[in-house]
């Protein structure tokens, strides 16, 4: 591929392994479980912080009268942090993913900021319904926050596309059997990696600047999962391969 043709930016991101050979089971690098690691403590401490607002919301509840400022305002205070911590913690998941063969620690570990979120606060919407210090409006108003939090905090802490040691493994197995190298290009709001910079979805008038790296920095750093449709059939045309009809298939044009 060294004969692309761009005129664009291209950044470099270190750290990654590019090289090919036999196939092999997706392991993380040292410096990619280093980074999870930290984010991981990271989401712990805001958790803790979460809950600890979620514990002084419950005994203000004991306050005669409760103040339904004060109880707002943690429950926002817990919301914020439970939603920062998940976002971290869904990106640690994306530095060293979990794998499918142990079903219960790859739900866990995947689904951790969710089970955070309803620890922070079910038990004190169950409190607020149930409380005898505060009139039936009250506890509408502080109730209907506490849920709506519970909501935001479960549907934004929860992945979606959670990552796993297998979907990288044959993400890498699938650029490197096409490219011979795990080595592709992205774009800073792209959803699909490339295997040609000049690819006409992301080499346009919009694009400033163009990224390189493995399959699995696209994902660590922009949870890029998909390769591009038209860099597969290139190469396979390069290569003289073919593919599945459903593979040739030209998809839509990819967000850049």
């Amino acid at each position: 591929m060294s004969d692309e043709k761009t005129n664009k930016k291209v950044t470099r991101v270190e750290g990654g392994s590019s090289s090919s050979g036999e196939p092999r089971t997706f392991t993380p690098t040292e410096k990619s479980e280093g980074k999870a690691k930290s984010l991981r403590i990271y989401s712990i401490i805001l958790w803790i912080l979460a809950i600890g607002c979620e514990v002084g919301a419950i005994l203000m509840l004991q306050q005669v009268p409760v103040s339904t400022l004060w109880l707002i305002v943690l429950i926002a205070a817990d919301l914020i942090l439970v939603i920062i911590g998940s976002l971290l913690w869904k990106k640690a998941n994306r530095f060293d993913p979990a794998s499918e063969k142990d079903k219960f620690k790859f739900f866990v570990q995947n689904q951790l900021g969710t089970i955070i979120a309803i620890i922070a606060f079910l038990p004190l919407v169950i409190l607020i319904f149930t409380n005898k210090n505060m009139g039936g409006k009250q506890k509408g108003i502080v109730g209907a926050v506490a849920i709506v939090a519970l909501l935001i905090a479960g549907i934004t802490s929860y992945d979606f596309n959670p990552p796993s040691v297998e979907q990288y493994t044959q993400q890498i197995q699938e650029v490197e059997a096409l490219s011979g190298s795990n080595f592709v290009y992205w774009t800073k709001s792209g959803t699909h990696y490339h295997l040609y910079k000049d690819c006409s979805y992301i080499n346009t008038d919009r694009t400033t600047e163009i990224f390189e790296g493995t399959v699995q920095q696209a994902r660590e750093l922009k949870n890029i999962t998909d390769l591009c449709s038209r860099c597969r059939k290139r190469m396979q045309k390069e290569k003289g391969l073919t593919a599945p009809d459903n593979e040739l298939k030209e998809l839509p044009e990819p967000s850049k």
